[in-house]
């Protein structure tokens, strides 16, 4: 499942955001999407995992939690138009 994770701290790294998501299962995949021009951080990422009952368990319990001091939204990524 793909995940999106928004009101990220300015700070994260994709490892941090990896980290904080493996406290509930495997993780695939996770990145904190940067401007390509400054490459400073956007304030949100994807994260990537494989088993559905996993990321629904991290959604719920990582949505509104403050890392870094700002709460997360957290919820599953709609696919681009």
């Amino acid at each position: 499942m793909n995940i999106y994770v928004g009101n990220l701290s300015f700070q994260m790294t994709d490892q941090e955001l990896r980290d904080e998501f493996e406290k509930f299962g495997r993780v695939d995949k996770a990145a904190v999407i940067k401007d390509k021009f400054t490459g400073k951080t956007k304030g949100f990422g994807f994260v990537e995992m494989p088993n559905g009952a996993e990321a629904e368990t991290a959604i719920k319990r990582l949505n509104g939690v403050s890392v870094k001091g700002r709460n997360l939204r957290v919820n599953e990524a709609r696919p681009k138009e």
